[in-house]
């Protein structure tokens, strides 16, 4: 996921940066690339149309979202990319029966979310181009994100 696009030139490197992956690019399935502490996902399965998916999409990639959390029952940090990442990781939490606080945390670049269970749900601007070629997310500030999570994380071992 997100191998050998411009979103993922962004992800992984940034990934690195924190110590998250052994190399700074992906290009493809078999170039490898190794994560450490982390796991990849995404909400939606597919590139959508105007890039923004449907609610009919998210609903038919909920289950997949969900499957995957409950194999995830030890992670202590998430990083949510941009706000669909943000409230579809909010949702399937709930429908497998984890906590989610009342009111729901709002979604911001660099917003940090305590769920209540020791979980932190850290938000950025996805790495789309139309985010980074507008200047809207830098370099600078999704490696903030990912170092803070680094952080998080030797903070709850």
């Amino acid at each position: 996921m997100f191998t050998g696009d411009r979103s993922g030139d962004w992800l992984f490197e940034a990934l690195h940066a924190a110590g998250f992956a052994n190399q700074p690019t992906s290009e493809r399935r078999d170039d490898g690339l190794e994560l450490h502490d982390a796991y990849v996902t995404a909400a939606a399965r597919c590139a959508p149309p105007a890039n923004k998916p449907t609610p009919d999409e998210m609903e038919r990639c909920a289950p997949y979202l969900e499957a995957e959390l409950r194999l995830f029952r030890d992670a202590r940090v998430v990083v949510a990319l941009g706000r669909i990442g943000w409230v579809a990781y909010l949702r399937a939490r709930q429908a497998i029966g984890q906590h989610v606080p009342r009111p729901l945390p709002v979604f911001g670049h660099g917003a940090h979310a305590d769920l209540g269970d020791g979980m932190a749900l850290l938000g950025t601007y996805h790495p789309s181009q139309q985010n980074t070629f507008t200047g809207r997310l830098t370099r600078p500030m999704l490696h903030a994100v990912f170092a803070h999570a680094r952080t998080l994380l030797s903070s709850k071992t």
